[in-house]
């Protein structure tokens, strides 16, 4: 087992709010998508904390069986070189002209998305003497950034002419790839495809093509192209419930606490800020010290559930930034220190992500994401 703490350290040892990050599922997962998807290449997304499973273990953990790294802005592309990774690294964002410097210094691969950027890289490279490695990103239907599909030939023009920079990749990303009505993402892929006939009618080498995420992988082969781009799928999540399960993966990540105060409440004695749950009994309930603050969502308030020995009970009242109160009802049981299940398996009970996604009314996205750093994440290997 290692413990990584960035931002508690105390004597009293683990935090009992703390998250638990499988490492071998990790692999496992990787594995199976490469059995999906072979013989593409493969880039692992871990940006935003490696999906709040914490970028600095998972990147040394899985780094050696990636083809490629992603990420989303300079700053996580710096961290991985300043943990001495050095598996090509794509930063998928936008950028600006002045932290091209800094990409190249890393040895970072830019995305060009449009020909004044990839002139500025050109220039960049040349001052510092280097060439840069870019791969061009093309927009079939995101509208965010990105050369359109119908002004595209425009981009790969302009890298012909450029002195300073190797062309390595084009790419383009889904906006519907998992849902369950494919339309959409079939016309994206259609117009990237009629982009990349580009270097067919001119004689000239193909970059490597990637475009296929997490729900591309699972239900658009064809999009497989050179390269894909899991990411919440390599967590062992699935992007939606639209997705058919082609590929076999487990949650990597469970969420747990403790319960550190027991009462029992009368009725009518409302529980937690803006008194918005009372009980018409008496009642058992409990205080765990866990809250928004560390991304369990207010919005979940007298929504979600927790496991303890065994057994789901209702978490009641409005959910404060670090505490929030569980009803045991009037024969459940808990006591000091019993492990409280935010997210994983006890007893044959289970909560997922999802489900917290359904109570907060949002996506297993922003669930994984919004997990503080303030909780410690602990990382093990086991089948």
């Amino acid at each position: 087992m290692q413990i990584n703490q960035p931002t508690i350290t105390t004597r009293g040892g683990l935090r009992p709010t703390h998250v638990e990050v499988n490492l071998d599922r990790l692999s496992q997962n990787l594995k199976a998508i490469r059995e999906r998807t072979s013989p593409a290449k493969v880039m692992i997304i871990l940006k935003a904390n490696a999906y709040g499973h914490g970028m600095d273990a998972v990147a040394r953990h899985l780094a050696p069986h990636a083809d490629y790294i992603g990420v989303a802005v300079l700053e996580e592309g710096v961290l991985l070189r300043e943990m001495g990774i050095t598996t090509p690294v794509l930063v998928l964002g936008g950028i600006w002209e002045e932290q091209i410097p800094e990409f190249i210094k890393h040895d970072l691969t830019l995305t060009a998305s449009s020909v004044e950027r990839l002139e500025h890289i050109d220039q960049a490279a040349g001052v510092l003497g280097k060439k840069a490695v870019v791969h061009l990103k093309i927009d079939t239907g995101m509208e965010r950034i990105g050369v359109h599909y119908y002004s595209a030939h425009t981009l790969q023009e302009a890298a012909l002419g450029c002195k300073h920079v190797v062309v390595e990749g084009i790419y383009s990303h889904f906006a519907n790839a998992d849902a369950a009505d494919l339309t959409h993402a079939r016309l994206q892929l259609e117009r990237f495809n009629e982009v990349l006939r580009f270097y067919e009618r001119n004689g000239l080498p193909t970059p490597m093509r990637h475009m296929a995420n997490s729900g591309a992988i699972l239900q658009l082969p064809e999009a497989t192209f050179d390269m894909v781009r899991p990411g919440i799928l390599l967590y062992g999540v699935y992007p939606s419930p639209d997705v058919p399960r082609t590929v076999k993966v487990r949650p990597a990540l469970a969420w747990s606490s403790k319960v550190v105060y027991f009462k029992v409440t009368k009725p009518g004695h409302p529980v937690s800020y803006g008194s918005t749950w009372q009980s018409d009994r008496m009642v058992r309930v409990v205080t765990v010290p866990v809250g928004y603050g560390d991304g369990y969502f207010r919005s979940m308030s007298n929504k979600a559930q927790v496991i303890i020995r065994g057994v789901k009970y209702p978490q009641v009242g409005r959910i404060c930034m670090d505490q929030m109160v569980v009803n045991l009802g009037r024969d459940g049981t808990g006591y000091n220190g019993d492990k409280v299940v935010l997210i994983g398996e006890m007893d044959g009970e289970r909560i997922t992500v999802e489900d917290l996604a359904d109570w907060a009314g949002t996506i297993p996205y922003e669930i994984l994401t919004n997990i503080n750093t303030r909780v410690p994440r602990v990382y093990v290997t086991a089948p």
